[in-house]
């Protein structure tokens, strides 16, 4: 690296842990002293990494209502602001999961805007290395052999919790806030010009979506968010923001290039917890299912039980897995197997009766599925294992008492191998973060291999 400034480069606050995991892998595996933090870390915990240039922290906010955000956001913002980082990224999904009353980017942009008061709220969600395109000021998503406009794309338009209807970045923030003027930072511009265009409102928070589609937009963006850093330090956007700093940084000589790390060797036991229920992870379980892996069901509609009912199955789930592990095997505990499986009615068919919302019904499923694997992985010893899900990681990831995660392995974009830090028993386990629409078919193999470019 060769940059002047002794500051933090970026510091990122995550909607969800998968998310928050993904920056941490794109900077680190460009040799950026990078780490992710579960909760903003003490002293002590700063103290045993003295060289880091770049700093995350994850939440759930993805899953939050306003009123959660008005509540936890502003004391976030400002421990990030405390950080004096170059630029502060606030992490959303590549697939802007979030709607005016679940995980809303428009209020989480309102409450940045008044911690850092930049000029105007760059957002780049774009990020063609995970074929993610925006065109024009309209988000386009690989999906398979093909490329869909987001309200058309088969996982995201049919999102459980926060479908997605509005392929118009700028639109879909500015339904989630009445403050915000937003507006697309178009293809057409001179490619020479890294101004943002001027307040279009008076009086309301100026956002500019930026389009890119490849390497050379991706260039751009970085530049135009690096050279504007002073007036507007506060961005939104998905891993997209650091692909194209690091490509901007790269074009001028600041990084060099640098090889991503081999496998780091095959796991003799391995746990895999999922509660997504996306097409993707469904196929993925098929494909574990006929390659070596146990495939366990997790009940979901007990959370909508009691708890006594609920630890029973729990208990069970646990005891099966074990069973697992003893026999050779990698168990693999899930709640459905797609969007069409009868467990995904069931659970809305129990919350419904039970008077329970979905977004509460989910975070019981991720803190049950958080215990199962704490569990297994005690009694086991078992040290590597793969949460499946962007909100599910969340939620696990808090029960297994880790505070911090580095990079250890590649594999797709957004889903590696991590190592993970924690002060009690978990420490150096090797735990991989999935969102639900992210990997390779053979993905859960892959991990089990030790991840690796191939």
């Amino acid at each position: 690296m060769n940059f002047a400034s002794s500051r933090l480069l970026i510091a990122w606050y995550g909607d969800d842990f998968t998310g928050a995991a993904a920056v941490m892998e794109v900077l680190a595996f460009a040799k950026i002293p990078t780490m992710l933090f579960l909760e903003f870390p003490s002293p002590e915990q700063l103290a045993r990494f003295p060289d880091l240039k770049a700093i995350g922290i994850a939440s759930t906010a993805r899953t939050w209502s306003p009123q959660e955000m008005d509540a936890a956001l502003p004391n976030a913002f400002r421990s990030m602001k405390a950080l004096n980082a170059e630029l502060t990224h606030y992490k959303i999904c590549s697939t802007l999961d979030s709607s005016p009353e679940t995980g809303s980017i428009g209020r989480a942009i309102e409450i940045g805007a008044k911690i850092w008061a930049p000029e105007m709220v760059p957002v780049l969600v774009a990020a063609p290395q995970m074929r993610r395109y925006q065109v024009f000021g309209q988000l386009f998503a690989g999906h398979g052999d093909h490329v869909y406009r987001l309200d058309q794309h088969p996982v995201m338009a049919n999102h459980p919790v926060t479908p997605m209807t509005q392929p118009d970045v700028a639109r879909h923030i500015s339904a989630q806030s009445n403050q915000v003027q937003a507006a697309a930072r178009s293809l057409e511009h001179d490619v020479d010009n890294d101004a943002f265009s001027p307040p279009a409102h008076l009086g309301k928070i100026q956002v500019r979506t930026i389009d890119c589609i490849d390497d050379t937009t991706e260039a751009r963006a970085g530049r135009m968010l690096w050279r504007n850093r002073n007036e507007n330090p506060f961005v939104v956007g998905s891993q997209g923001i650091e692909y194209a700093l690091i490509r901007h940084w790269r074009d001028t000589g600041q990084l060099g290039q640098s090889t991503p790390p081999k496998s780091v060797g095959y796991a003799q036991g391995m746990v895999i917890v999922s509660g997504s229920v996306s097409a993707t992870t469904g196929a993925q379980i098929k494909w574990a299912r006929s390659n070596g892996f146990a495939c366990i069901r997790f009940d979901a509609s007990k959370v909508c039980e009691t708890q006594d009912t609920l630890f029973l199955e729990i208990k069970r789930v646990v005891n099966d897995a074990l069973k697992v592990l003893s026999d050779g095997q990698a168990p693999l505990i899930f709640s459905a197997q797609g969007p069409d499986d009868a467990a995904v009615a069931a659970l809305a068919k129990a919350a419904a009766d039970s008077g329970l919302n979905m977004g509460e019904a989910n975070k019981r499923i991720g803190q049950a599925l958080g215990e199962v694997l704490t569990s297994v992985l005690a009694r086991s010893g078992v040290r590597r294992a793969v949460i499946s899900g962007g909100d599910t990681s969340g939620f696990v990831t808090q029960k297994l008492g880790i505070f911090a995660l580095s990079a250890l392995a590649p594999t797709i974009p957004g889903a590696s191998l991590y190592l993970a830090h924690s002060e009690g028993p978990m420490d150096g386990l090797e735990l991989a973060l999935k969102g639900g629409q992210m990997g390779s078919l053979d993905y859960f193999g892959w991990i089990r291999d030790g991840g690796g470019t191939r």
